[in-house]
């Protein structure tokens, strides 16, 4: 896909955040500051990016696809907030190890997996205790 103003302000937008975001959640930030970005050109994007492995992209626990803008390429996991959408990247080893031997032990090959542990920050936390 070629370099346009729409996809530049949807990259910009997604670098602005630490938090996973819904395309319609992107779209209406675009949309609140003015670009003329429609939804579908939106997911477009975001597609490519996933694709492209510039963006990650999970589905949270109510069904919603989110993506983020993650500042490694390595393999990773993510720690999010259930309340506000703070992520940290997390790298695994234990994790991989596990993994390796499950599908070792049963006889499994090119084995993927993604793990996305939520929670609920220190910050939301103090927050909710506060209240």
């Amino acid at each position: 896909m070629r370099a346009t103003r729409q996809g530049d302000a949807v990259c910009a937008a997604l670098t602005e955040t630490d938090a996973f975001t819904s395309a319609q959640e992107l779209h209406a930030l675009l949309r609140s500051r003015g670009a003329g970005v429609g939804l579908t050109t939106v997911y477009r994007h975001l597609q490519v990016l996933v694709d492209r492995g510039e963006v990650d992209m999970i589905r949270r626990d109510d069904g919603e696809t989110v993506y983020r803008r993650c500042a490694t390429e390595a393999h990773h996991h993510h720690l999010v907030c259930r309340l506000c959408g703070r992520t940290v990247e997390i790298a695994g080893p234990e994790i991989e190890a596990w993994t390796a031997a499950i599908a070792d032990a049963e006889g499994f090959v090119d084995v993927e997996h993604t793990v996305e542990i939520y929670g609920t920050c220190a910050g939301c936390a103090a927050a909710s205790a506060a209240s």
